[in-house]
C-alpha cells in the first residue's frame, strides 16, 4: 500500500481499513488479514507501558516499536504517531519524522493539532514525508480539553474544525484521522476534502476507519471507548477477529449507529 494507492480507494469509493500494532507478531496478523495502514500509534503508552495517558512517550519509544511492526509488515503502510512534544518546530519536527523514516522504516507520520501545524505540516511535505493530521479528540491535548469528549458538537466548533481541514490539507497532508467528532460533521469534512478521512468515533462516512487493535481484541482493560467493538467474541480467532474487522469496515456494516456520535 502506498499514499497514491490511499488517494484511489478514496476516489474509488472503497474504504480503508486500519488498526494499531506494537510488535512483529500482531503486524503479521494484521498483514496477513490485508488491513491497509497500519498505525503505531502512540497508545501504546496506555495498552503496553500502562500509563494513565499518552503524554510520556517518547521518541525512542516510537523507534522502537515502530521498528519491531515494520519488519511484520509486507503489504501494509506504516503510519507512526509523533508523540507529545516531539514537534513544537518545523525543525524538531523533521529530526523526529527522519528518525522515524530512517530509522524504524515509517511510510506516514501523524500528529496531532489544527490549523497552527500548517507551517510544520508544509516543512514535511516539502522534505518528502508523508503527513497524516489528526483533528477532534486529541488525546496529547488531553488536559487542555479537559478529558476525553466529543469534538465539534456546537456550529461554531464544528466550522473551526471544517476551516482547519481545509488549510492542513493545502499546507500539504496527504491524510486526515478524525476522533470522536459528530457524524454528520465527519462527513461534511469527508465530503470536502481530497485527501482521505479516515475516522474513529467519526461515523460511517470517512473514508476509511481505525480502531486500536487490543480493543478488537477484547483484552484492553479499563474503560472501552462506545466507538469501538469486540471482534474477537463472535470470530473466535486473533486471525479471525482482525479479518472480520477488515471486511465490516470494507462492506460498511462497521461504523454502527451505536459506535456513531450526533
Amino acid at each position: 500500500m502506498t499514499v497514491p494507492g490511499l488517494l484511489q480507494k478514496k476516489q474509488a469509493g472503497i474504504k480503508i481499513a486500519c488498526l494499531t500494532a506494537y510488535d512483529a507478531s500482531f503486524a503479521h496478523v494484521l498483514d496477513r488479514a490485508g488491513v491497509d495502514v497500519v498505525l503505531v500509534g502512540d497508545t501504546l503508552g496506555m495498552v503496553i507501558q500502562g500509563l494513565s495517558s499518552t503524554l510520556p512517550v517518547s521518541v525512542d519509544d516510537m523507534l522502537y516499536h515502530a521498528g519491531a511492526v515494520a519488519r511484520g509488515l509486507s503489504h501494509a503502510l506504516l503510519m507512526v504517531d509523533m508523540p507529545f512534544l516531539s514537534y513544537t518546530t518545523p525543525q524538531q519536527a523533521l529530526d523526529s519524522a527522519g528518525r522515524m523514516m530512517k530509522q524504524a522504516g515509517a511510510q506516514m507520520v501523524k500528529l496531532e493539532g489544527g490549523a497552527d501545524l500548517a507551517g510544520i505540516v508544509q516543512c514535511l511535505a516539502q522534505h518528502g514525508i508523508p503527513v497524516c493530521a489528526h483533528l477532534g479528540l486529541q488525546p496529547q491535548h488531553v488536559h487542555k480539553l479537559g478529558g476525553y469528549r466529543v469534538q465539534g458538537r456546537d456550529e461554531q466548533a464544528a466550522e473551526r474544525m471544517l476551516s482547519e481541514a481545509l488549510t492542513l490539507q493545502q499546507a500539504g497532508a496527504d491524510m486526515m484521522l478524525l476522533e470522536c467528532v459528530p457524524g454528520p460533521l465527519a462527513q461534511r469534512i469527508t465530503e470536502a476534502l481530497a485527501i482521505p478521512v479516515i475516522g474513529i468515533g467519526a461515523g460511517p462516512a470517512c473514508d476509511g476507519q481505525i480502531l486500536v487493535l487490543y480493543d478488537i481484541l477484547g483484552i484492553s482493560y479499563g474503560r472501552i471507548p462506545r466507538f469501538s467493538r469486540n471482534f474477537i467474541d463472535t470470530a473466535g480467532s486473533v486471525q479471525g477477529a482482525v479479518s472480520a474487522y477488515v471486511e465490516a469496515v470494507r462492506d460498511g456494516y462497521f461504523p454502527a449507529a451505536e459506535h456513531t456520535f450526533e
